[in-house]
């Protein structure tokens, strides 16, 4: 993963690490690599030390986006949708469809969830 930089300021630095956390997060349980994650595991993944970790994941159990669990923090189930957004809007270039792909007026255009919809049906019908 490329090395990270978070913003100077606490307010958007707070965000800025929720933002990456919720992501990671809904990844790993999206691949099958488990839905408990630790501050270890952030160093690991996101290169926040392990005691800067600690504080944000606690804050994002303030928030209610996440849960403590024996061995660390999992996704609550508002976690979960804004993981899922979080994930989506980070990708959201690449799950675009090309020019031409689809009408101007498709949904597809407009949301990330109806862009990733046409992309599928357009697998389907391709048969792939």
């Amino acid at each position: 993963m490329d090395e990270l930089h978070p913003p100077k300021s606490e307010a958007l630095r707070a965000l800025y690490w929720r933002s990456e956390i919720l992501q990671v997060m809904y990844w790993l349980r999206g691949e099958g690599l488990g839905e408990v994650v630790d501050a270890a595991l952030l160093e690991r993944f996101l290169g926040v030390d392990v005691s800067i970790g600690l504080g944000y994941l606690d804050r994002l159990v303030t928030e209610g986006y996440l849960d403590r669990r024996p061995g660390g923090y999992v996704l609550s189930e508002e976690g979960l949708t804004e993981g899922k957004t979080e994930f989506a809007l980070s990708f959201a270039d690449l799950t675009r469809p090309a020019h031409g792909e689809c009408s101007e007026d498709c949904w597809c255009h407009v949301s990330v969830e109806e862009a990733l919809a046409c992309a599928a049906d357009r697998r389907t019908e391709a048969g792939t």
